[in-house]
Formats: structure tokens, C-alpha cells, sequence
């Protein structure tokens, strides 16, 4: 205790050291914190579930078609359900969304899903409330599961909530029980809604059911002992007789292929964080090594009180100790500076990656996370004071107690390991700042990466369409034309075009497609190709460039001939040296070949689905002839499109004011949100980065700078010699500069080897770019060159003979 109060008197008697080692080492605690409480909460918290190692989800795949993640059928998840062996159950669900009416003036959306009854009892979540579904509920009845955040929304926490009635979609529906919240976005973001009947569909025919329409997410418990390996094998041969059972099931050619629940909900985003944990432990060192330079220096000059300790009776080890003490307080203390600064920098994370981060209500400090950052804090200060407080301790007695004694300047020993902190710090900050920069490079080209639409100052807003009063597609297309017509004749309109899906937006639909001339291969062998049901105007509203042919008209109705317009790589792909317009093409399931469509238009292809690549293959129908329950409305306008809202509404409101409208948003908006996984670890990599070079650029302007100091006394003999200030500052530079050189030339073969790491999160650009890794080396040159020059231009004011007289 002695020790402590010790480390605390000395640390309030150098406020300017504590400040700066507290500060640098906050910075790297706190981000290494913030880090891993994002990885905690993403890859090692478990799921909510019980036994969630043991679950899985089953998708469908064809390496020779290159479809992935291929949901299932009913036909084929009932075979599956039935004829497994390997799980103790299978369940599926798929997603939907429920319009309420009656809870107020205004109808309100809701995103749910439909589950089977056995579905949360194979995941083991209890309800807080009441019960889950029952066996004859999968085809009966019409009762509900809410979610916890729905009933405190909702309903006040209604401790009578049970057997309460809800209007869903036009339909009477009872609350049977409440689930708690999933910290993890398992069903989708802001689910509050779960029903019943899952294999009933709306806008979907009982014939198109059996052919094998795909829609449902199918998940799996495995048995104790099995293994996915052998579940996997298992569910092959549980595949093949359902390829023999239904030879012309549209989905017979999918496989099975089981991934892990917990994967499956982080995707495709741990490259991203383990690039960035990577880079966050990077600044760690920068800092440790920054503040090890610190106390190396503080040590050494206070050789006399060592020497003073020594001479009244005190071993090497207590001296080692206290001074391990001090390092070790100051990392302490830098640990609850640096577990704010993450409390801070997790709170703004969501706000940039939006909904590309799986997490529901943001990021937490769990127990462990809190566990990790007093662990990093002690382990810190124990490794950065231990070497600078051994060596140290190795004071020569008689020299460190002689008054005014030169032992303050430190061994040859002490001197290269100083070096060596500044050359890592350099390495360190070069691959920091490389990988920064490509990324920002990467991520500037993907932003302006013309997408094929236009999105300034067009709004979009999602529709649903209660089955109850729209049963078909003759009565939604007559909403949609009607829809259409009054929002192009509204006040400050300029365009409007209705889809089923915005560019972008992350929803897409695939229908099986194939020329109609020669031999047509099976529909189940048919590849499946981007397709999107729009209005008239729809190109003209985002601005999609019609290249060959027409439009779609008003005249492109429910009972008309089938059409389809092309993309441009589509066309080129299908009829390459031909004029595609007015051939016939086969869509979807329809009489078991396909529906026989007519070619009347090509436009400009469209990233639609990942700003990243175009679409090889994208069609578009017209919405009359391929119509849903759930529409989207495109305004583009005079004035500014968040006004938009109002304007639509009105319209609805005079053609049937019981639907809401879901997630108004503008395009612009829509674009930016598709980019906020590249964007996070973009900003959170930049970060980084620049703190690097500030550390390394602060250790390198401190090891100069004390180095002038320990020789005033040589500079001083050197101008009495006659050197001149040039020769001082060349000099100075030239010792300053030689470890960053060396750092700056390991760096950059560390950032040949790191550029493996982030090559696949690089758009449109090398890892290697000549360009940006001359920038990156000119850029730390330059601050290290600063750096130097500041101590250097201070020696060359050294006065001789007072330097001398000191001596």
C-alpha cells in the first residue's frame, strides 16, 4: 500500500506525464474495448435460444445453377420434416407483414413472420405470456404471438393481454402469447408479430404451392451426437427420394446444405471485424510502446532516488515493483477513461452501419466485456513498465549518488530498445494508415459507382395490401392503377412508379426463366433470373434509360398478352447478336413449361441488387401480370421528397385510408444504408489510423526530443568546435530519422502481407496500389521529418558556453 500511495504522489507531481500516458492509453483501451463488445455481441454471445449450438438452418443450393441460400417449398420442407432422421424437429417461417386497424385514427404496419407451431418450441423460447401455437393452428384458426416490445408499446404492458382481439390484415385475431425480445436480429429487424397458418400464403395458388414455389426458411435441432457433418449427409439422401417422390417440383434440383444458426445470423461480417480487431490491437501497441518510451525515460532520470533506495537497504525486486506499480496505475486509469470512450463509441456504431449490423437495440457493455477491459488494463501496464522498470533498476550506486552525475542519459541498451518502440510504431502506423487509405479509396469509388437510376429528390414508401380486401390480382391492379393515376395528377409531383422492390432495398424476387424457342429445358433446371413487377413510368421516375422498344402501358393489363422488358447485359446474355424484341421467353411455374411472355423492351441495366456488381440477368414485368400483397411507391418531385409523405398519404387516404405506409424513406437515404457495413469499417479503420500517426508521431517528436536533451553537453562542444547549425540539424534529423526509415520499410512489407486480409473488402482497387501505399510512406515521412525538426531546430539554440559550464 505503501507502493501505491507512492505511484499516487508521483503521478500528481507529473501532471503533464500523467495526462499524456493516461490519454494515449485511453485511446487504445477504449477502442480495443469498443471492439470487442461489437465482436462479443456478434460471434460470442450465444443466441437466446436454448441450446443454440445445436441449431441450424437448411437452405437449398445447385453449384451448377450458382444459386445459394435457396429458400424451400412447402412440398419439400413437409418431405424433409417427415422423412429426416438426423433432428428432433424441423420448423420453418417466412416473412410478412400485418397491417392493424382499430388501435387508433391511423392503420398501422407491422413486420412479422408466419411460423409453424412447432417453431419456437425447436428453438426452446418460452413465451413470457400464455402459449405458442398448437399442432391444428398450422392450418386453422387465426391467433397471434406479440412480441415483448410490441406489448409494452402497444398494448401498456395489459396484464390481460391473452385472449385480446387484434385486426390484422382485415381479420379478427387472438393474442395467444408474448415472446420476450432476441437481442439478436434472428427474424428481421423490429419484428413484433407472429402468425399462424404457414403453408397459406397470400397471392399465392394452391397449384403454384405444389409446384414447388419457394418462400420458406426451413431451421433444424439436431439430435444429441450428431454431428452437421452427418446431418448433412443424412439430409442428401433424405433429398434424393424427394427428387424421385416429385420429378418436376420446381425446387427438386436444390440440395440441401446446413449452416450453423449462429453464422447464419452474422453473415457475411466477421472479415470486416476481425480486419478491424486487427487494426484496433495495432493502436494498442502503438500506444503501449509510446508510453513505454515515457516511463523508460521517467525511470531512467530518477537514477538518484533508485540509487538513494538501494543505499538505505532496498532490493532490486521492490524497486522493479514500485515502479511496475506506477505503470500499472496509469493503465488503470487510462482502462476507465478508455471503457467511457467505448460506451461512447458503441452507442454511435448502429447510427452508421444502419441495418447491415444483425443486433437489436444497439450494443451493450456486457460483464465480459467489462471483464476484458480491466484485464487489458492490468496486462498493459504489467508488460509496457516491466522492461523500462528493470532496466531501470540496474542503477550504479556510486554514480547515480554523485550530485549532478551524467547516468541520467540511459544505456546503449535502453537507447536501441527506444529505437526499436519507434521503428514498430512506425511499421505499425504504415499498415494503419495503407489499409485506411484503401479502404477510403475503395469506398469514395464505390459511393460515386453509378448505379443506373437516379435518386435525388424521389421518395419511397412500402405498401401492404390486406388479402381480406385484395384477394387477387384483378383487384390490386386496380388499386395500383388507381394509385398510380391520382399521385401523378398530386400537387409538386413530377413522376411515380410503383414496384415490388426499390433498388437496393435488399428484397429481391427470382423467377425460373428460359428462350422459348429450341428445346426449353425442365423448369426445374432453369436458372433463376432478377425479376422486379413495376408500373408505367417506373424508368421514367428513376430515370432508367429505355434503349430499344416501349414502355409498359395502362394497356399491359391482368387478361392482356404477358410481356417483359429486358435489361441490357440480359439482352445481350439471352440473344447476343440478335434484336430480342418481339421473341418469347418462359416465366415461372405457370401449366408446368412456363409462362409465355413476349419480349417488347430493353433498358439500361440497374445495380440493383449490390451497388457492388451489376446484374447479370434482371427482368421487368408489368404489375398488373405479376402483382403481390405488398407493393412500393417511387415519387420523384419539385420540392424536397421529404414533404412527399404527406402528399401520399392524402392519396390513400381517398382511395382506402385503413393502410398504412411502411418505412417512407428517400433513395438517397436507401443507397447510403446499402453501404453501411463498408462505411463502418471504413470510418472505424480511419479512426484508427489517425490515431496512429498522431502516436507515432508524438514517439518519434518525444525520442528526439529527449535525446537533445541528454546531449546539450555534445551539441554544446560541437558549436564550440565550430559546427554549424546545419551540421546540428543535419545531425539530429539523421539519428531521429534512421528508425523511421526502418520502420517505414518494414512497414510496407507488412502491408504487402496485409493486404490479403482486406482484398475482398476492396472495391475497384489493388491492395497494392502503388499510388496510395507512395502516399501513405510520403505522409508518415514527412510527420516523422516534422517531428525531428522541432527538438532538432531547439539544439541548434543551444548556447555553448552555457551548455559547457552545465557540463
Amino acid at each position: 500500500m505503501n507502493d501505491i500511495r507512492f505511484a499516487f504522489r508521483k503521478l500528481r507531481q507529473s501532471p503533464a506525464f500523467s495526462a499524456i500516458a493516461i490519454i494515449t492509453l485511453a485511446l487504445g483501451i477504449g477502442m480495443n474495448t469498443a471492439i470487442f463488445s461489437l465482436m462479443h455481441d456478434l460471434f460470442l454471445r450465444r443466441l437466446p435460444f436454448q441450446d443454440p449450438d445445436r441449431i441450424v438452418r437448411i437452405y437449398g443450393e445447385s453449384k451448377e445453377r450458382e444459386l445459394k441460400q435457396m429458400p424451400s417449398s412447402v412440398p419439400k420442407f413437409q418431405h424433409y420434416r417427415d422423412a429426416q432422421t438426423a433432428f428432433t424437429g424441423l420448423a420453418a417461417d417466412w416473412g410478412n407483414g400485418f397491417i392493424m386497424t382499430g388501435m387508433g385514427s391511423d392503420p398501422i404496419q407491422l413486420i412479422g413472420s408466419n411460423v409453424t407451431h412447432n417453431y419456437f418450441d425447436l428453438l426452446g423460447v418460452k413465451p413470457i405470456l400464455g402459449r405458442t401455437f398448437l399442432p391444428e393452428e398450422d392450418n386453422a384458426g387465426d391467433v397471434v404471438l406479440v412480441t415483448e416490445r410490441f406489448w409494452q408499446k402497444r398494448l401498456n404492458s395489459d396484464p390481460a393481454v391473452l385472449g385480446r382481439s387484434l385486426t390484422l390484415n382485415g381479420v379478427a385475431c387472438t393474442i395467444v402469447g408474448v415472446l420476450p425480445n432476441p437481442p439478436i436480429s434472428w427474424w428481421g429487424p423490429n419484428t413484433e408479430i407472429f402468425g399462424n397458418k404457414p403453408f397459406d400464403p397470400p397471392g399465392l395458388t394452391k397449384d403454384r404451392l405444389l409446384r414447388g414455389v419457394s418462400f420458406m426458411r426451413v431451421i433444424g435441432r439436431l439430435k444429441p451426437g450428431v454431428s452437421m457433418s452427418q446431418a448433412q449427409a443424412a439430409m442428401q439422401t433424405v433429398y434424393q427420394s424427394y427428387k424421385q417422390t416429385r420429378p418436376d417440383a420446381a425446387d427438386n434440383t436444390w440440395s440441401p446444405y446446413l449452416v450453423a444458426a449462429a453464422e447464419d445470423v452474422t453473415g457475411n461480417l466477421r472479415p470486416a471485424f476481425f480486419t478491424l480487431l486487427a487494426a484496433v490491437s495495432a493502436v494498442l501497441l502503438i500506444a503501449c510502446s509510446n508510453v513505454a518510451n515515457l516511463l523508460l525515460v521517467r525511470f531512467t532520470g530518477r537514477k538518484r532516488e533508485i540509487s538513494l533506495r538501494m543505499a538505505l537497504g532496498a532490493e532490486r525486486k521492490s524497486i522493479v515493483r514500485l515502479f511496475v506499480f506506477e505503470s500499472t496505475l496509469v493503465s488503470t486509469i487510462a482502462g476507465a477513461v478508455g471503457l467511457l470512450l467505448a460506451v461512447w463509441t458503441v452507442s454511435i456504431v448502429p447510427r452508421v452501419a444502419g441495418q447491415n449490423i444483425p443486433l437489436e437495440g444497439g450494443v451493450t457493455l456486457h460483464l465480459p466485456v467489462l471483464l476484458f477491459a480491466i484485464g487489458l488494463s492490468l496486462l498493459t501496464g504489467l508488460l509496457m513498465g516491466l522492461y523500462p522498470a528493470v532496466q531501470s533498476s540496474r542503477a550504479d550506486l556510486v554514480d547515480g549518488l554523485k550530485e549532478g552525475g551524467r547516468g541520467t542519459s540511459g544505456s546503449r541498451g535502453q537507447h536501441r530498445f527506444r529505437r526499436g518502440l519507434v521503428t514498430a510504431q512506425v511499421g505499425l502506423s504504415v499498415v494503419l494508415l495503407a489499409g485506411a487509405g484503401l479502404l477510403v479509396s475503395s469506398f469514395f469509388r464505390l459511393s460515386r459507382q453509378d448505379a443506373g437510376f437516379r435518386t435525388e429528390r424521389i421518395w419511397a414508401g412500402g405498401i401492404g395490401l390486406p388479402p381480406a380486401r385484395y384477394p387477387d390480382a384483378a383487384t390490386r391492379a386496380q388499386f395500383m392503377q388507381r394509385l398510380h393515376a391520382d399521385l401523378q395528377n398530386a400537387p409538386a409531383v413530377e413522376s411515380v412508379g410503383i414496384t415490388d422492390a426499390v433498388p437496393l432495398s435488399g428484397n429481391t424476387s427470382r423467377s425460373p426463366y428460359t428462350r422459348a424457342d429450341g428445346n426449353p429445358v425442365p423448369i426445374n433446371q432453369r436458372p433463376l433470373g432478377l425479376t422486379r413487377s413495376i408500373s408505367p413510368q417506373y424508368f421514367h421516375t428513376l430515370g432508367i434509360p429505355l434503349l430499344s422498344g416501349r414502355d409498359f402501358t395502362e394497356q399491359d393489363k391482368v387478361d392482356s398478352p404477358p410481356v417483359v422488358i429486358l435489361s441490357s447485359s440480359t439482352a445481350k446474355k439471352l440473344f447476343p447478336n440478335e434484336n430480342p424484341l418481339g421473341r418469347q421467353m418462359l416465366f415461372g411455374t405457370d401449366n408446368g413449361t412456363g409462362l409465355a411472355t413476349e419480349v417488347i423492351g430493353v433498358v439500361g441495366d440497374v445495380r440493383s441488387d449490390q451497388l457492388q456488381k451489376t446484374n447479370d440477368v434482371e427482368f421487368y414485368r408489368p404489375w398488373p401480370q405479376r402483382s403481390a400483397p405488398f407493393l412500393n411507391v417511387v415519387v420523384r418531385t419539385a420540392t424536397k421528397p421529404e414533404a412527399t409523405n404527406a402528399i401520399v398519404r392524402a392519396v390513400l387516404n381517398k382511395i382506402d385510408n385503413t393502410i398504412p405506409i411502411l418505412q417512407p424513406s428517400t433513395l438517397d437515404e436507401i443507397v447510403t444504408q446499402s453501404l453501411g457495413q463498408e462505411r463502418l469499417t471504413m470510418t472505424l479503420l480511419g479512426v484508427f489510423a489517425g490515431i496512429a500517426l498522431l502516436l507515432a508521431v508524438i514517439g518519434i517528436y518525444g525520442a528526439v526530443a529527449y535525446t537533445v536533451e541528454q546531449r546539450t553537453g555534445e551539441i554544446g562542444v560541437r558549436m564550440a568546435l565550430g559546427a554549424q547549425t546545419a551540421d546540428v540539424l543535419r545531425l539530429v534529423v539523421r539519428q531521429g530519422m534512421n528508425p523511421v526509415i526502418i520502420g517505414l520499410v518494414l512497414g510496407l512489407i507488412g502491408t504487402f502481407a496485409a493486404g490479403r486480409l482486406i482484398a475482398a473488402q476492396l472495391y475497384q482497387i489493388s491492395p497494392y496500389n502503388p499510388f496510395l501505399l507512395g502516399a501513405t510512406a510520403t505522409v508518415l515521412t514527412l510527420a516523422a521529418l516534422l517531428a525531428c525538426l522541432i527538438p532538432a531546430r531547439r539544439a541548434t539554440l543551444v548556447d555553448p558556453v552555457q551548455a559547457l559550464r552545465a557540463e
